[in-house]
């Protein structure tokens, strides 16, 4: 284990109070450096006595301070069986007269009123079963973070976090966050692409841990300067293309006049066309949909995926009650319509948070599956997923001369960009008819002399 210890100048800066620059304490370990600022400020002349024979009695003073940090910095290290930077500053650095203080802070969650209970997850998050001892290690900070998304019942990140977390532990097991690089970064996702995975696929593994960088750094655990690979000229994150994923009216029609033959089907379809016709809803919203959501005419909700982000600032859904919609709530419905029961019976109360996440996927799942029955009878080449219903639903607004803008507020966006993205597509169809349109003549009967 190769640590080094030097003490420094750092010039960079010259303080305003005594026109000096701060002496630090430089640790090294695996090419990763960190700084300590000690109590010492000096100058440039100063610092370069320090080495002479004869010297005031006052820079005698620091000369003797820095030997004794020098020393007992190194003794610390080699306590050490695995060394990290959050233990050395933690064991050394904290409360050590010698330095000044610096912000530091655990990296373990918050205390509250309450011990929260974690026990009924461990069985569908490993991950807290993982390694917790060396902070300075991606699995530390990867549960504390999972910890609090399940306390805040964010049980569908939570499965993205730890399935990005196993994505990069099956490729080169648990590391400190020093050891993942640029280059690291550039190797893991060409062996994901020489697994088939998308771009896509490759940024949804990512996302996550650039996140937990960030929170290793606000948590004090690393330096963004010396250990942040991510951002402009270091590793991106890859994009994947826009792909169109609306239909065509023609398509939606063929669905919604289609009379399919099994009870399942029918059912798949409604709900497939609920979310369609009910501004794109995700299917996530229609369970959670109440009969207190119905104000007169209209059908009110906020969007679970948008509700932490806009909760200073709430962007509720308004859709018109349709025809179709009220039959489909008829027919499919909770018949019990007290305020507080759900539309639809795909939740029941007294469900746990972990319950209700899988109930919602069955439900996606169920849609899915047998609307890709369908499609196939009708002979429409695009997979009929309930995302696939709400790309639908904007395109079809945008077709009818609705704006960027509106389209936005039905969706529930709090970006418009977000929603510039859903008619990305539709744009480049515009383009495309608009430059056929040009020649048009061409295809016109008549002849120039």
């Amino acid at each position: 284990m190769s640590i080094s210890l030097s003490i420094i100048l750092d010039t960079r800066r010259i303080k305003q109070k005594t026109n000096k620059y701060p002496v630090k304490v430089r640790v090294t370990f695996k090419r990763v450096s960190r700084d300590y600022q000690t109590i010492y400020d000096l100058s440039k002349e100063e610092y370069d006595k320090l080495t002479a024979p004869r010297i005031n009695a006052d820079l005698q003073i620091v000369r003797e301070g820095l030997k004794e940090i020098q020393r007992t910095a190194e003794n610390a290290t080699k306590d050490f069986l695995d060394f990290t930077f959050h233990e050395f500053e933690k064991k050394y650095i904290v409360d050590n007269r010698f330095f000044r203080p610096r912000k530091f802070r655990n990296v373990e969650a918050p205390i509250t009123n309450y011990q929260f209970d974690f026990s009924s997850y461990e069985q569908k998050f490993s991950i807290l079963k993982e390694d917790q001892s060396k902070p300075d290690f991606i699995s530390t900070v990867y549960i504390s973070y999972i910890k609090k998304l399940l306390q805040e019942g964010r049980i569908g990140s939570a499965f993205n976090y730890q399935d990005s977390y196993y994505s990069l532990k099956k490729f080169r097991s648990n590391l400190p966050f020093a050891e993942i690089t640029v280059s690291y970064l550039i190797q893991y996702e060409q062996w994901m692409r020489n697994k088939d995975c998308s771009k896509s696929t490759v940024g949804i593994k990512l996302r996550p841990l650039r996140a937990i960088f960030n929170e290793a750094i606000e948590a004090g655990i690393i330096d963004r300067k010396r250990c942040y690979p991510f951002g402009r000229r270091k590793y991106q994150i890859p994009t994947s293309r826009n792909i169109k994923k609306a239909l065509l009216l023609n398509d939606i029609a063929l669905i919604y006049y289609h009379k399919p033959i099994c009870v399942d089907e029918q059912k798949a379809k409604d709900f497939w066309l609920f979310c369609y016709l009910a501004n794109g809803i995700n299917p996530k919203d229609v369970a959670y949909l109440k009969f207190k959501n119905i104000e007169g005419e209209y059908l009110v909700f906020e969007r679970a995926k948008t509700e932490n982000t806009t909760r200073n600032d709430p962007k509720p859904v308004t859709v018109f009650l349709t025809e179709d919609i009220l039959g489909i709530i008829d027919k499919w419905g909770n018949k019990n319509r007290k305020p507080g029961n759900y539309i639809f019976p795909v939740l029941e109360e007294g469900l746990t948070l972990l319950e209700q996440h899988f109930a919602v996927r069955a439900f996606v799942k169920f849609i899915n599956d047998r609307m890709a029955r369908i499609g196939m009878e009708l002979g429409i080449e695009k997979k009929l997923t309930t995302i696939v219903s709400r790309h639908s639903f904007s395109t079809q607004l945008k077709r009818s001369g609705a704006s960027t803008e509106y389209i936005q507020e039905a969706l529930g966006h709090a970006d418009k960009k977000t929603t510039e993205n859903y008619l990305d597509s539709f744009e480049k169809e515009v383009k495309k008819e608009f430059a056929a349109k040009l020649t048009a003549f061409k295809h016109n009967d008549l002849k120039t002399a």
